[in-house]
């Protein structure tokens, strides 16, 4: 079977005037190592993509994380620059992709920005600055040059019983690189919990009733996906449900 290609989310940034389409490193590099897919990376051009055209040409979504946050419009928010930066581009591109490609049982792997952006697009919410509320921890990376120090994993998440995560671990606990400032509040209606922190922090969730893998998670398995076992079993079941699409997909076109 060719290397099958996955949709990566992109930002969009402004550098040495020009216009970036960009998506960093680490992700591309645990697609290709890790899951063993074929990155493509997608220009946020909202609503000039033809969605239908590129998910039938690709088996699998992946959506990166990010600096900026989901514009909080779009889930009833303020539109407070305090929670800034946005990528609005990015905003109208990633939330109609992602409910086409759970309507068209695409393979879904969401990553920090990733799972909020899930959560937002099938009707859930988001809470600013998490730090700063009482009983939180502060799941904010540490001040440092040293991008090693900045991911290391050293959170704690419980994974949910009977989960699709804990197929995927065989474990209850797990430990993370789990660095954001923003979180999920209320949940998506068609979303599941897969993984907490010791806060109740949500880390993870999976689609409920998706026709393929589809699951957010609030830490970072691509930094670590060549050395860290469960970062890198999140790539991997990726991969392996991106190939059955793919052979399913071909052998759809056969018939």
């Amino acid at each position: 079977m060719a290397q099958p290609l996955v949709a990566v989310s992109t930002d969009v940034k402004e550098f040495e005037n020009y216009r970036w389409h960009a998506a960093p490193d680490q992700y591309l590099e645990a697609a290709v190592s890790a899951a063993g897919v074929l990155p493509v990376l997608v220009p946020s051009f909202g609503e000039r993509i033809d969605l239908d055209s590129l998910l039938a040409a690709v088996d699998g979504v992946m959506l990166t994380g990010a600096k900026s946050n989901v514009d909080p419009t779009l889930y009833g928010g303020a539109d407070d620059e305090k929670n800034g930066p946005y990528d609005r581009q990015r905003d109208s591109t990633t939330l109609p992709l992602i409910r086409r490609a759970i309507e068209r049982g695409v393979p879904l792997l969401a990553i920090c920005r990733g799972i909020q952006e899930l959560n937002v697009a099938l009707g859930g919410t988001l809470a600013a600055e998490i730090q700063e509320r009482p009983g939180t921890l502060d799941h904010r990376a540490p001040e440092s040059a040293d991008q090693d120090e900045r991911f290391a994993i050293r959170q704690k998440v419980t994974i949910r019983t009977g989960g699709c995560l804990a197929g995927l671990f065989k474990a209850d606990e797990i430990q993370v690189n789990s660095v954001h400032r923003q979180g999920i509040d209320r949940l998506a209606p068609n979303l599941r919990v897969e993984a907490v922190a010791p806060d109740g922090v949500i880390e993870a969730v999976s689609v409920a009733n998706a026709r393929a893998f589809a699951v957010g998670v609030q830490w970072h398995p691509e930094y670590w996906a060549k050395s860290d076992e469960p970062s890198q079993r999140i790539f991997e079941a990726f991969g392996e449900a991106v190939r059955a699409h793919a052979a399913a997909r071909m052998k759809a076109a056969a018939a």
